[in-house]
């Protein structure tokens, strides 16, 4: 059977894409169609925010494109330096949340420690935040898109936790 996949491809070297492998492993032609272009915006925002850890209780990343603006924010040399020197400690002195394996696998490549990999969707982590964080605590730093926000931002997904989108 041949399937045709909607979805953003792959980027680098992270090996086919898991939906491709796992159709073929079951004897499945799949064609992948980019559905999406993207365009990264308020890249000064998020770095500046991100270079303000003490404003926030914690990170939390829903997709490798929200990684990758975060690296991107730190092309520049001197703000590569900064965020070795100091900036990441302390990210790792809070918690990072992350779903699914690939962007865990980028947080990590950022020196980041991630929780939650294997959640699967926000919503699963959402529980796992609840579970995990006080109430009490500054807002969890959240660079994401418009389109992917609205899970966590909803008050049934986090009803006590306060987030800090970026997008």
């Amino acid at each position: 059977m041949n399937v045709l996949l909607l979805k953003e491809p792959r980027e680098g070297d992270s090996g086919p894409d898991p939906y491709i492998k796992e159709l073929a492993s079951h004897g499945h032609k799949a064609t992948l169609i980019p559905v999406l272009s993207f365009k990264f915006v308020s890249l000064n925002t998020l770095t500046d925010k991100l270079f303000q850890p003490e404003k926030h209780g914690g990170l939390i990343f829903t997709s490798p494109r929200a990684v990758e603006a975060v690296r991107m924010c730190l092309e520049a040399e001197e703000r590569r330096e900064e965020w070795d020197k100091w900036v990441k400690d302390k990210w790792n002195t809070k918690s990072v949340y992350v779903v699914g394996k690939a962007t865990a696998a980028l947080v990590k490549a950022l020196g980041l420690n991630p929780l939650g990999e294997d959640t699967g969707t926000a919503e699963v982590l959402s529980r796992v935040i609840i579970e995990r964080e006080d109430t009490n605590i500054p807002p969890l730093f959240f660079p994401c898109g418009s389109i992917k926000r609205e899970v966590l931002l909803s008050g049934e997904a986090l009803p006590q936790i306060k987030v800090d989108p970026s997008s």
